[in-house]
């Protein structure tokens, strides 16, 4: 088993910034079309966590992780995950993680290169074990202790999430996926 840790784009904040719809940390969590290079390496039993995007007016945090349940094309996630079907949000932002049309194309709101987007249509991740910062209290108490936690867990200095783990993220061993998913959990009890 193995895992991976990686940031979102800038300005990328489920509280303060831009939507963040990939990956998706809800009840089905998957990553769809961002991250081709990840999703080719990672297999059944991996694990994914990942850190909102730069904003100026607040800390970064480790919005969440799952565990790779199973990897499919995406025409076969657009059968299985129509609420992740690529679409806009009533305030304008795009939404969605999957990336293709009813007739297996690329859907026309999805932003991609297409000279990339045979590489973007492989290995959808479908997750499983979700564990996510959702309220304002995990997502408050998120911000206050990533740095900390992300130096502890991946034994790295940094001031920055992206000076710890980089523009390409990090690989996690064993033994940081449980530490990362404990601390996760213990934020969520404590804001509870």
């Amino acid at each position: 088993m193995k895992g991976v840790i990686f940031l979102t784009r800038t300005g990328y904040d489920p509280q303060l910034g831009k939507h963040v719809k990939d990956p998706y940390l809800g009840p089905n969590p998957s990553l769809g079309a961002c991250r081709p290079d990840l999703r080719e390496r990672l297999q059944p039993g991996d694990s994914i966590f990942t850190i909102s995007g730069k904003i100026a007016t607040a800390p970064q945090f480790v919005m969440g992780g799952f565990d790779v349940a199973s990897k499919v094309h995406a025409t076969e996630a657009y059968q299985l995950y129509p609420e992740q079907r690529v679409g806009l949000r009533e305030d304008g932002q795009r939404t969605g993680n999957v990336i293709v049309d009813e007739r297996g194309q690329q859907h026309e709101l999805d932003d991609h290169p297409s000279s990339t987007i045979e590489r973007r249509f492989k290995n959808f991740i479908v997750g499983t074990n979700p564990i996510a910062l959702v309220t304002n209290r995990e997502i408050d108490a998120g911000r206050r202790e990533t740095l900390d936690a992300l130096c502890d867990i991946l034994e790295r200095k940094g001031k920055t999430p992206f000076e710890i783990v980089g523009r390409s993220g990090r690989t996690m061993n064993e033994r940081q996926i449980e530490e990362m998913r404990e601390w996760l959990e213990s934020i969520k009890r404590d804001a509870s």
